[in-house]
């Protein structure tokens, strides 16, 4: 398993696809990680893209340094691990919490962003959704993997998905019993001082945006935010889908990534 210390920290990481292909890279959302994120795009997408799917610090595999994060240095560390690949520039998605540190990602680094894909994420925290991190953070204090899990997986998954995959969410709560709760609080913590949507008009690279028509946490009201304040951006919104939009509608998110990528 390939790990490499950027900026004080060993970061976990992926690659899968043709090494002279074009780098796409995945940012895991919050309780999500490398080896198990991505699981229905790596297939479908690797035969045209070299896939950089990795652990931000304080997630998965990757170190947790007992420390406050900020989107800055994810930013910086993702940087990091491209010059340590050797890549000048990459295309950059991610969802949820990656959707933000791919924001911050393209603000700080807009030379070495040649495309951006924001799935299920957010510029802003608004009151709702402050709260319900608040309640996430509350429940992880817990210790308790369960109780974490019954506050979290309601506002991840649509109630359709739910009904429909109870074996893949019992395995989810083992996963959630392994958590480091600490370093989960940490990054709730950075999350909540998400505050990018005023800088979201520097951002010049080719942008798609990605929502579940029934994400009910960070939804299509901050989708529109973001789109409204890059201009160029294209928005996709998937019918039937909740907030992990990448589990719960594969085919028809990897089509929206592929059909946009294929057109620069």
């Amino acid at each position: 398993m390939p790990f490499v210390e950027v900026n004080h920290v060993n970061l976990y990481y992926e690659l899968h696809g043709d090494p002279s292909a074009p780098l796409l890279v995945l940012n895991n959302g919050l309780i999500m990680s490398a080896a198990t994120s991505w699981v229905f795009q790596t297939q479908t997408i690797a035969p045209h893209y070299r896939l950089l799917q990795y652990d931000c610090r304080g997630q998965g595999q990757s170190a947790h340094p007992d420390e406050p994060y900020t989107m800055a240095e994810h930013a910086d560390d993702l940087a990091g691990l491209l010059g340590f690949l050797g890549d000048h520039s990459a295309h950059i998605a991610g969802i949820s919490y990656g959707g933000e540190v791919a924001q911050a990602f393209a603000l700080r680094y807009p030379q070495m962003t040649d495309s951006l894909v924001l799935a299920d994420t957010v510029s802003e925290v608004n009151g709702k959704l402050r709260i319900v991190a608040l309640s996430w953070i509350d429940a992880l204090r817990s210790g308790d993997g369960e109780v974490f899990f019954n506050a979290t997986v309601p506002w991840n998954f649509s109630s359709r998905f739910i009904r429909a995959n109870p074996g893949l969410l019992e395995d989810a709560k083992n996963r959630y019993r392994l958590l480091d709760f600490a370093a989960v609080i940490r990054l709730c913590e950075c999350f909540l001082k998400v505050d990018l949507t005023k800088k979201l008009n520097q951002i010049s690279a080719p942008t798609c945006i990605i929502v579940g028509e029934e994400d009910i946490l960070k939804g299509i009201e901050y989708a529109r935010i973001i789109h409204q304040h890059i201009s160029h951006a294209e928005l996709h919104i998937l019918p039937g889908c909740g907030h992990a939009s990448c589990w719960e509608k594969p085919a028809e998110f990897n089509s929206v990534v592929l059909g946009f990528l294929g057109k620069l």
